[in-house]
């Protein structure tokens, strides 16, 4: 394969006789000059002096006195020159954007040399002079009608008056720009390209030689420098093209040249550009996902990496799959040159400036001076910051588990990083400067810990500290001038997009390697063996057309580009790529993501008909296979019957306690019973502004119990009118659970004040109501004497078990006893759940979807308090009961515990005592089972207990 610049170095040798002094190359882009260099050096047989490589861009900046603008000063500029012009009052925040789009419009007018006076005038005028514009030709003509047959002047609507009033003062804004900009010396850069065509001087471009390579589409600057550079004898022309495309008309792919050959000729013959027509192995594979292009590629580079590495090529037309192509590269690739960069957005130093920085803007609030937690612990939780204070670890542990919503930052500052991060900054300027001072610290820290390292990675973030940096600082620099005043919002916007758009350069020997490039780095190269991911319609040609505040027909009127422009060049670069190459894959996605439907590329269809030789068609299929999750069964080895022990024991563990959650934990999944109180396996505490159920019922249970220990340390028999008053005043019930929620949930002390969110406040308006709901249930049942609440009972047992006995407690907290007419009542309050009647005692020990939960816990309670009852030989009738709230307020409710088998009639249980007898030999079965070698500890039967188990994702239900 003999590639365009080998041809190109070849003829531009001899025919300046290897002569390169004061010869100047010019390429679209830089990368081609590298590559031009090797094989100018296997031209010559002697040291030469080397040409001059330059970029087009270069080239016009060489030539003009003015310097290219700071793109935010730019836009900065740009909108005092509107406020000057319009009067506006609207700010820099609202301009800022559309503003960007304004620069846009101006560059692309400049670089096509249009007359800005016809094109910005007004739009009757523009309308009433249309016939006299000379300059337009018949096509451009027919585009400015057809704009004014859509955009009628005389029905004028607010969307359309808004339009003519700004377009009625861009001739205005423009020239006041320009303007404003040449006082400074600086420019955009079409205005600079415009400056050196408009003040042409031969005397600015000294070379003998200018030689264009490789060059498409011409804006009109760049084809007035070229004529005028012809006329001076000054000049040569390589295009690369093919034969294939440019003698089919039309054919957008040959467009632009079909006008350069004609107007510039080249300096090699036609004869060469024959390559599209010859056959080749071109291969389209269909993949089902994006990322399963990447899968296929090691696979691909195995079969068809090229002996010199640099003839092989890895394209991405979506570049965003940089990351998984570096990682799905295999061991047989020895050198690869990267030439996109990796983008900044990707690298820890971004996700710590931005973490920054949503902390102070919408992590902050003025108003009541508190941070909020889910900005601070993104803080504290980054890498960097761990780095940089070994206190932030132990900071968002303590914040968690005391669920602090909005610390203050005298909370945060424990060490003098942290009180660097945490000290609120309210403007721009103070921002700027903290985190230019933190990224200064962590790549000095980075810099100690990492100066060994040669991992690629490592040396890669220490890059991108240092280009975050600079990035802060010309912010810095911008806002400390006064260039740039913007609200704080806009601010973070601006920085994000800024960074958002940054890549850090890979460092490396460009010309050396198998070579991963995105579509327009690859113009002028040419490879032996190329692969090309996501040949999809809208990553080849790019979807979307640019904005613009000048309409399409105006723009093509006028000569300016359009989105036929930008299809025509990616046809270019599409068919140029595959002229010379011999092994070609293209490979597409068909996942539908959005408004992107995964079509295969336009570019693709319309090659598969051009195309006279076979193209191979491949479908990759992921090879799946159903995945079975085996039962998991926990056998009771000796050393977990060693850990029961330990657990359970009060030999071994004087706090052991079997408590009824754990019993109907067992009776519910013996597995999660292992998980959970044996292996004591937890799921790691979390901070959230939600109220869980657990976390409701414990507040309301906190609020009963100071309700009922208040109005018992008045009278120990609670009567009607106490109920009554405390119903009337509102005020205190709020108390109580204000109380409940800094106590339970803000973990804040008594007089401090707690910042409700309004989930938050809505869950404190239910209990409150939860509360009433109680005390007008207990209305109906006062008087009655109040004997304790939350309070905790236990009974030693004894266990047997295959090895002997095993002394344990069994026991638990009572919300609440009181007694009534000679009987006890166990009291259980329930805010969620529904009230159900079991058909009998040993229904309560069968693992259903049915059992009673709650009827086991109360009869367990009731059983501890009838033995307690007899052993201190106090005769009294004991009736658990279960309190459901949230069903309180119902007609005829009564939290009488029933039992109904089948058609029998309801028994209501109003004397424990009755039941005990069954209730313990059941007890006494199950106790024996967990504790028993052989029975061992196996998931659930019943699938419904599994929906909301801490555990799913461990044993895969």
């Amino acid at each position: 394969m003999e590639t365009f610049l080998k041809q190109v170095a070849h003829d531009l040798y001899h025919k300046l006789g290897g002569d390169f002094a004061h010869v100047a190359v010019v390429f679209p882009n830089k990368r081609a000059s590298l590559f031009f260099n090797e094989y100018l050096v296997r031209e010559a047989e002697h040291p030469i002096w080397s040409p001059v490589y330059l970029s087009i861009s270069d080239l016009f900046r060489q030539a003009s006195t003015l310097q290219a603008g700071d793109s935010i000063k730019l836009v900065c500029d740009l909108y005092r020159v509107y406020q000057e012009v319009t009067q506006s009052k609207e700010t820099l925040d609202d301009f800022y954007f559309w503003g960007e789009l304004l620069i846009s419009d101006f560059d692309d007018a400049d670089k096509n040399l249009v007359k800005t006076d016809a094109l910005f005038s007004n739009l009757k005028d523009l309308n009433a002079l249309m016939d006299d514009f000379d300059f337009l030709e018949e096509g451009q003509k027919e585009a400015l009608s057809q704009f004014f047959r859509n955009f009628s002047i005389d029905q004028v609507t607010e969307l359309k008056q808004r339009f003519i009033s700004i377009w009625d003062v861009l001739k205005d804004i423009y020239t006041g720009y320009k303007e404003r900009l040449a006082s400074q010396q600086l420019a955009y850069e079409g205005m600079l390209y415009r400056d050196v065509i408009e003040h042409f001087d031969l005397a600015q471009f000294p070379c003998r030689k200018y030689v264009f390579v490789g060059f498409n589409v011409l804006n009109q600057v760049e084809h007035h420098l070229f004529s005028s550079l012809q006329e001076a004898g000054k000049v040569l022309f390589y295009w690369d093209y093919d034969r294939f495309y440019l003698e089919k008309t039309p054919h957008e792919a040959g467009e632009f040249i079909r006008r350069n050959l004609n107007d510039f000729p080249s300096e090699l013959p036609a004869s060469c550009f024959d390559n599209l027509s010859r056959p080749k192995q071109i291969t389209y594979i269909e993949s089902p996902t994006e990322n399963g292009q990447t899968r296929y590629l090691p696979q691909w580079i195995r079969e068809n990496l090229t002996a010199d590495e640099k003839e092989t090529a890895v394209v991405l037309c979506n570049e965003a799959l940089l990351q998984p192509v570096l990682h799905s590269l295999p061991e047989e690739v020895k050198h690869t040159n990267i030439t996109m960069g990796f983008p900044l957005s990707q690298t820890p130093a971004y996700s710590f400036i931005n973490a920054l920085v949503e902390l102070h803007t919408s992590g902050y609030s003025a108003g009541n001076g508190r941070f909020r937690f889910n900005e601070v612990t993104s803080v504290l939780k980054h890498p960097y910051t761990r780095l940089l204070s070994p206190l932030a670890a132990e900071l968002e542990a303590t914040l968690t588990r005391d669920n602090r919503f909005y610390p203050l930052p005298s909370e945060l500052k424990q060490d003098t990083t942290l009180e660097l991060l945490f000290t609120p900054r309210s403007t721009n300027l103070e921002l700027c400067g903290m985190l230019s001072e933190v990224l200064q610290q962590v790549a000095l820290r980075y810099r100690d810990q990492a100066a060994s390292s040669h991992d690629a990675f490592d040396q890669l973030y220490r890059e991108s500290l240092f280009k975050a940096y600079t990035l802060v600082n010309r912010f810095h620099t911008l806002i400390e001038a006064k260039d740039l005043t913007v609200q704080t919002g806009t601010f973070k916007r601006l920085l994000k997009r800024v960074m958002g758009t940054s890549n850090i350069p890979f460092h490396g020997e460009p010309a050396i390697g198998m070579q991963v490039m995105g579509v327009l780095e690859t113009r002028n190269l040419d490879f032996r063996h190329l692969i090309l991911l996501s040949v999809n319609e809208g990553q080849l040609p790019k979807g979307g057309g640019d904005s613009s505040f000048i309409p399409y027909n105006l723009r093509k009127a006028f000569g300016m580009t359009t989105i036929d422009h930008k299809i025509a060049v990616y046809a270019y670069y599409f068919y140029r790529l595959l002229q010379r190459a011999e092994n070609v894959t293209l490979m597409y996605h068909t996942a539908s993501n959005g408004v992107s439907q995964g079509e295969l590329s336009r570019f693709l269809l319309q090659f598969l008909i051009e195309w006279e030789h076979p193209i191979q068609r491949k479908q990759l299929e992921a090879g799946q296979s159903p995945q079975t999750t085996a039962p998991i069964s926990i056998a009771k080895t000796p050393g977990i019957m060693k850990r029961l022990q330990s657990v359970f024991d009060l030999r071994v563990n004087p706090k052991a306690l079997l408590s009824p959650s754990a019993l109907n934990t067992y009776l519910d999944c013996p597995l999660k019973f292992y998980y959970q109180y044996v292996a004591n396996l937890r799921t790691p505490d979390e901070v959230t502004a939600e109220i869980d159920s657990a976390k409701f019922g414990t507040i309301f249970h906190d609020a009963a119990e100071h309700i009922y220990k208040d109005l018992h340390d008045r009278n120990k028999v609670i009567n009607k009118e106490a109920i009554e008053n405390l119903l009337k005043d509102k005020i205190r019930l709020n108390e109580y659970v204000d109380s409940g929620f800094k106590r339970l949930f803000f973990h804040i002390p008594e007089n401090e004040r707690p910042e409700y969110n309004g989930l938050q406040l809505i869950n404190a308006a239910v209990i409150v109501r939860y509360l009433q709901q109680l005390l007008e249930k207990d209305l109906e049942y006062a008087p009655f004497t109040f004997v304790g609440s939350e309070q905790r009972i236990s009974e030693e047992i004894d266990i047997q078990t295959p090895k002997g006995v095993l002394k344990s407690r069994i026991g638990g907290t009572i919300d609440r006893l009181d007694a009534k007419d000679g009987i006890l009542r166990i009291v259980d309050y329930k805010t969620g759940g529904q009230a159900d009647t079991p058909p009998n005692v040993a229904s309560l020990f069968v693992p259903d979807k049915k059992r009673s939960n709650y009827v086991f816990q109360t009869f367990l309670y009731a059983a501890i308090v009838c033995r307690k009852l007899r052993e201190k030989g106090k005769q009294q009738q004991v009736a658990p009961a279960l309190l459901f709230i949230h069903r309180a307020a119902t007609e005829n409710y009564s939290p009488v515990i029933e039992l109904k088998d089948g058609r029998k009639s309801k028994e209501t249980v109003n004397d424990f005592e009755k039941y005990e007898p069954e209730f313990r030999e059941e007890l006494k079965k199950l106790l024996e089972e967990v504790f028993n070698p052989e029975h061992p500890f196996s998931q659930t039967i019943t699938e419904e207990k599994c929906e909301y188990c801490d555990f799913k994702a461990l044993c895969k239900r």
